[in-house]
């Protein structure tokens, strides 16, 4: 199987790439960065765009089974200044829609694109239990995913299926938001964030690429599909536990205010709860192979806490 994958050089697109490699598929990274500067397995392929024009790449997705849309400025990176959040929001659009181009042209089409998006979509929910019936929220960080849903949706138009894949806090040992969640607890300044009641809908990085593999193989998954883990847990349940795999107390809660003051609009994604549950998932069939908190970071930190207590 060929797989694109635009944006595949981030936080989840390396793990699809290393996972693709391993079970002998062809992944084909679209990526701004030189091929020598990306450090994707031999067996990958790096092409070079600008995520802006069409291009020579263009001519690939006449050859391809399925795109896997990925690319977007980083929206975890400090501070969202305005110039940031433009950055943001045209980088999902403007890609998007350099794709549908590209699939518009092409004599040949893939049987499937899926679309990346983030629970975000919905907005905070303040502990109300959401599913892919809900609607959109109001705030920015649902504007941005309801423009990068919308940026692809014509390729539905030219027969291809689309499934929309509503990401939550993904949890992995080489990026996201763990390490950052991690290093007060690593100075012994670890505890809840602001009340500790918010929501966080959360998912492993293995079930996050077996989820993305188990839309790309079948052919019933199409629109909004939730990756999140069954097992939301509130902040001050992801304090405790992350502190007791650590083996650090979760004994320092940082006040919403300071926050607020730190991270300035940025403080939304770690004050404002979702819970979030994927409803379209277990629908169809898909297993988890991480459905508990303490399961998920116990094999994510323990064998590297270990090794590094040894080392």
């Amino acid at each position: 199987m060929r797989v694109l994958i635009p944006g595949g050089t981030g936080f989840i697109g390396r793990a699809l790439v290393d996972d693709l490699v391993r079970s002998g598929d062809e992944p084909i990274i679209l990526t701004r960065r030189p091929a020598s500067d990306t450090g994707l397995p031999a067996a990958a392929e790096p092409v070079q765009w600008d995520a802006q024009s069409l291009g020579d790449w263009a001519a690939i997705v006449s050859s391809v089974d399925a795109i896997v849309n990925l690319a977007g400025e980083n929206i975890g990176s400090w501070p969202w200044t305005q110039a940031k959040k433009l950055r943001i929001a045209q980088s999902r659009e403007n890609t998007g829609s350099l794709l549908v181009k590209a699939l518009s042209r092409a004599h040949k089409r893939p049987s499937v694109f899926l679309q990346s998006s983030a629970i975000g979509y919905y907005g905070p929910s303040e502990g109300q239990a959401i599913d892919e019936s809900a609607p959109n929220g109001h705030d920015w960080l649902a504007d941005v995913a309801s423009l990068w849903e919308a940026s692809t949706q014509e390729v539905e138009e030219m027969g291809v299926r689309r499934a929309i894949m509503r990401t939550g806090l993904v949890l992995g040992r080489g990026g996201g938001l763990l390490p950052r969640l991690m290093l007060p607890f690593r100075l012994f300044a670890g505890g809840r964030m602001g009340t500790g009641r918010q929501t966080m809908s959360w998912i492993h990085i293995e079930d996050t690429v077996r989820a993305i593999r188990y839309l790309i193989e079948h052919p019933e998954a199409t629109g909004p599909v939730n990756l999140t883990a069954p097992g939301p847990v509130t902040n001050t349940e992801f304090s405790r536990t992350l502190g007791s795999v650590m083996r650090r107390r979760a004994w320092f809660p940082v006040p919403a205010w300071l926050l607020r003051i730190v991270l300035g609009e940025m403080s939304v994604l770690v004050l404002d709860g979702q819970r979030v549950h994927p409803r379209r998932l277990e629908s169809m069939g898909f297993t988890f192979r991480y459905s508990r908190l303490d399961d998920a970071l116990n094999d994510l930190l323990r064998p590297k806490l270990t090794s590094a207590a040894t080392g």
